[in-house]
This record gives C-alpha cells, sequence and structure tokens, in this order.
C-alpha cells in the first residue's frame, strides 16, 4: 500500500507561478512512475506530468509544455510539480497517483495509476 498527500494548491492568478508537492509513504518502490492528474469541472481527469523514480524520465501533456516541471526526490519521497506562466485553463483539481508498474514505461491512462492522493485546488483567476 501506499499513501499519497499532496499539498501546494490555491488561488492565483494569470501568469503566476505555484508549486505542488506530494509526499508518499508505505511500500514505494523503483519501478514506480508518479503522475500528476488534473481534472476541470465538466472534463476528464487527464494525465499533466509523471516521473519515473528511478531513471528520472518524464511526460507532459502538450498543454503543459513548457511552462511546468515534474521533479523528485528520491530519498524524501517527494514530487514535486512546478507551474509556471499559469494560465485561466489550468484551473483544476491536482492529484497525485502512482503506477507500481513502472518499468514497462509511463503509463497515460488513468487505470493504470493505482495509488492516488486526495487532490488539491488550483484556481487560476483571469
Amino acid at each position: 500500500q501506499v499513501q499519497l498527500v499532496e499539498s501546494g494548491g490555491g488561488l492565483v492568478q494569470a501568469g503566476d507561478a505555484l508549486r505542488l508537492s506530494c509526499v508518499a509513504s508505505g511500500n514505494t518502490g523503483s519501478t514506480y512512475v508518479m503522475g500528476w492528474f488534473r481534472q476541470a469541472p465538466g472534463k476528464e481527469r487527464e494525465l499533466v506530468a509523471a516521473i519515473r523514480w528511478w531513471t528520472g524520465t518524464t511526460y507532459y501533456v502538450n498543454s503543459v509544455k513548457g511552462r511546468f516541471t515534474i521533479s523528485r526526490d528520491n530519498v524524501k519521497k517527494m514530487v514535486y510539480l512546478q507551474m509556471n506562466s499559469l494560465k485561466y485553463e489550468d484551473t483544476a483539481v491536482y492529484y497525485c497517483a502512482a503506477d507500481p508498474e513502472g518499468a514497462l514505461g509511463i503509463s497515460l491512462l488513468e487505470s493504470a495509476y493505482d495509488y492516488w492522493g486526495q487532490g488539491t485546488q488550483v484556481t487560476v483567476s483571469s
């Protein structure tokens, strides 16, 4: 079992920056992939960024490339999402999630992620 707790959400203005944090506890392993998903009202949940614990390989959805950066601290079991140049359309609930089968690569599928945090709200005012 893995427990995930997010923090760092809030209300910001367009163009501002925000950093989300996720701390993992429990039976995490080097094969894990950690992902940040988001879900806006009336929309499906989407994978925004992901990183493999061991290799540091990353993935970004096109809409955040160049603005968001995912990183991890393997010792502290923390995953971060640095969000710069925030836009109104980035408003959503952001979830940290873990895929324990990450040795096969980074999955874009929500169903591949077995463990989820409670979510943190990010609101960007225009």
